[in-house]
């Protein structure tokens, strides 16, 4: 029998960070409990999944306290169920669990704003966001107040105005390419400051004794000056803030503005962990994970009874055939994150896997380059039988496969913005096929972006260096056929401004799970083999002048 790690791990408190005498002494009777989910990426069925929160509440309940569910973002996007449905599948689940509260994270606008607001109005909760706007009018309530016993708890959302490049900037703008959308970005974060620190104070006018901030913000050192701490820094007022987008599992206690403590707390990604806050009669506030360490699913390993369980399978059932066919098989793993040490690495180094994808893209089109963003390859495909849900997972966005003429000098700012980040991960690092370069990390990066993270230009020296179209040297005023899909070429995804108005021969071909499938079951005769064994060596580090 396969060892569980878990059992003994159940419903027990893992992490917890406390401060006392903060708050008011709360009015309620029992201990009030908040738990939130976040970067779910449609997986119901990962980690301890939607039956194991049902579960985790009942118990929770049963014992007397006072429980609200919540999500931070990144929800209705990712596998198969999420992707096939357009989001739907997810927010019925959503209902039938009960949440009570949502957050929109970055890839809530994934399928576009049209059927975001569709979703909106399909979900028996409320969206809450601070800083979501068109033409400066909030789209969402910025903050709920929820009254428990004569408690009176706000929760106050904030989405991450890297949306706006990290979703597909066109759907944010209007005919003429002006932004109509916006999160308070720019003024090097104060917008945004202001836009948390307004919806905060008004809650507490309100009669707020407690602040949850519902953040979809990060850790991430490139996504500044929109990281937690950034926001937590220059606010007042937020006594815990939930946080997800960088899919980490801190659990932090920092200072804000006025040199008040503030906790901050993550809960990983796919449903690894559930969050939750507890505030005590006597006002003692804590947060912590049930943390889930098993790679089976907790229905799987534990048998958990839920409503859920009925709801998933029902859910499911339809392609569930359709996904579990074999299509091809691999001799060996290809993989988003270093073997080794398990970091990722998709997203600021060549990989085998990223090396796949865009050998897909340029095996279709017969382009001269191909580029996959990192961000969009977003699962491993290990040795093994290949599924076309294992395809689905790797892109699970629908993009389309499209191809642009472009000059020399537009691919070299490409490839300059993709590694501007670096060492820090990046979603838009590309991934090349036929292309191969030389990164020089010990110079600074010279690019200019704007405040929505779009490319500008580049103001000085070219990390990027002696660049080879195949065996050729790139020629800066030749032009050249470009691969990718239409989120980074026409639309500007990741903030890659330099492809969208350009002559575009092929539009819309083909959708990314298709390419990568077709190139894997006809280009490679249904079998990945020994040459995607290790990176290829088109990225060169180099570190000394």
């Amino acid at each position: 029998m396969k060892k569980v790690k878990v059992l003994v791990l159940v419903l027990c408190l893992l992490l917890s960070f406390t401060v006392c005498g903060q708050a008011v002494l709360s009015q309620a009777k029992n201990d009030i409990v908040i738990l939130f989910t976040s970067d779910v990426h449609g997986s119901v069925d990962s980690g301890w999944t939607y039956s194991g929160i049902d579960v985790i509440r009942k118990q929770l309940i049963a014992k007397g306290n006072h429980v609200i569910l919540v999500d931070n973002g990144d929800a209705v996007q990712g596998d198969p169920l999420a992707t096939m449905t357009d989001g739907g599948a997810i927010i019925e689940l959503m209902n039938t669990l009960g949440y009570d509260i949502a957050t929109p994270g970055n890839h809530e606008f994934d399928y576009g704003m049209e059927r975001f607001m569709e979703l909106v109005e399909m979900a028996d909760f409320p969206y809450i966001s601070c800083n979501f706007n068109k033409a400066g009018k909030l789209i969402f309530d910025p903050y709920i107040i929820k009254d428990i016993d004569g408690t009176k708890i706000a929760f106050v959302g904030i989405t991450t105005p890297w949306t706006l490049r990290s979703s597909t900037p066109k759907y944010f703008m209007d005919k003429d390419g002006n932004y109509i959308y916006g999160f308070m970005q720019g003024e090097g974060g104060q917008k945004l400051y202001a836009a948390v620190q307004k919806a905060v104070d008004e809650a507490r006018a309100k009669g707020a004794d407690y602040v949850i901030a519902m953040a979809h913000l990060g850790n991430v050192a490139e996504d500044a000056p929109y990281t937690y701490a950034d926001v937590l820094v220059n606010t007042t007022g937020i006594d815990v803030l939930l946080d997800g987008h960088s899919h980490d599992l801190d659990q932090v206690t920092m200072v804000n503005k006025a040199g008040k403590k503030v906790l901050r707390s993550a809960c990983g990604t796919k449903l690894e962990a559930i969050g939750y806050v507890r505030i005590t009669a006597e006002g003692e506030i804590s947060t912590g994970l049930y943390k889930w360490d098993n790679d089976d699913n907790a229905v799987e390993v534990l048998g958990l009874e839920s409503i859920m369980n009925e709801a998933s399978k029902k859910a499911k059932a339809e392609f569930s055939a359709a996904l579990a066919e074999v299509v091809a098989k691999s001799t060996v793993d290809l993989l988003t994150k270093d073997p080794a040490s398990g970091v990722r690495i998709v997203r600021n180094q060549e990989t085998n896997i990223g090396d796949l994808c865009a050998d897909a893209y340029r095996y279709i089109s017969g382009a001269d380059i191909a580029f996959v963003n990192g961000g969009g390859v977003r699962s491993d495909l290990r040795k093994g039988n290949i599924t076309r849900e294992d395809i689905f997972k790797i892109h699970p966005f629908g993009n389309m496969l499209c191809v642009c003429e472009a000059t020399g000098q537009e691919i070299i700012d490409a490839l300059e913005f993709s590694v501007h980040a670096w060492p820090e991960e990046f979603g838009g690092w590309l991934c090349p096929s036929g292309i191969s370069y030389e990164v020089h990390t010990y110079l600074d990066s010279s690019v200019q972006i704007d405040e929505a993270g779009m490319f500008v230009g580049v103001n000085g020296e070219y990390r990027v260096k002696n660049v080879y179209v195949g065996d050729e040297p790139l020629d800066l005023n030749k032009t050249y056929t470009v691969a990718s899909h239409n989120y980074l070429l026409q639309n500007m995804g990741d903030g890659y401004t330099m492809f969208a108005d350009n002559v575009y021969t092929r539009d819309n071909v083909m959708v990314d799970v298709q390419v990568l499938s077709t190139y894997i079951t006809r280009g490679l005769d249904g079998v990945i083999g020994e040459e995607y064994a290790e990176s290829q060596g088109r990225i060169i580090f180099v570190e000394e002048k």
